[in-house]
C-alpha cells in the first residue's frame, strides 16, 4: 500500500493493543484483587502484583518513548543532511524537531522550500504534512 497523510501512523497490534490490554488487566486484576482480599497473605501478593503491573507500565511506556528518541535524532540528522546536499546550507536554527520528523515525507523538490514556509509560518507537523505534494514514504518508522 502505498504511504500517504492519511495512512501513514502506525500502530503495531501486538504492541499497543494486546499488550497494553494485557498490561492494564493485570493492574486492574490485581487491585480487585487487593480490594476483596480478606487474608494479609492476599494482600501482600496483590499489591506486589500491583507494583509489578505499575513497573511493566513503566517499561511498555519508556521502551516506546526512547525507540522514538533515537529515531527522532536519527532522522533530524538525515534530514538536515538532506536539506544540506539540496541547498548547500544546514537547516535554519529555528526549525523545530517536530518540523523536521514532519519535512522527511517531503519530496526533494519541495522539502527547502517547505522546510523555509515552516520556519517563517511557524507551521506544526500536521500542517507540514498536509501541505506535501509529493509524499515521501518512510516505512522504517516503529
Amino acid at each position: 500500500m502505498e504511504q500517504n497523510f492519511k495512512n501513514h501512523t502506525r500502530l503495531v497490534a501486538g504492541y499497543h493493543g494486546i499488550t497494553a490490554l494485557l498490561i492494564l488487566s493485570f493492574l486492574v486484576g490485581s487491585i480487585i484483587t487487593y480490594c476483596h482480599a480478606h487474608d494479609k497473605v492476599v494482600q501482600h501478593a496483590a499489591m506486589i502484583m500491583i507494583i509489578g503491573a505499575l513497573g511493566m507500565i513503566g517499561l511498555f511506556w519508556y521502551a516506546r518513548v526512547f525507540a522514538l528518541k533515537a529515531q527522532d535524532r536519527a532522522i533530524r540528522a538525515e534530514e538536515n543532511f538532506r536539506h544540506y546536499l539540496l541547498t548547500d546550507k544546514p537547516f535554519d536554527k529555528e526549525i523545530r524537531l517536530g518540523q523536521i520528523i514532519a519535512l522527511r515525507f517531503a519530496s526533494d523538490e519541495e522539502m527547502p522550500a517547505l522546510a523555509k514556509k515552516a520556519v517563517a509560518e511557524k507551521m506544526s507537523q500536521k500542517q507540514i504534512k498536509q501541505a506535501i505534494q509529493n509524499w515521501r514514504a518512510d516505512y522504517n518508522r516503529v
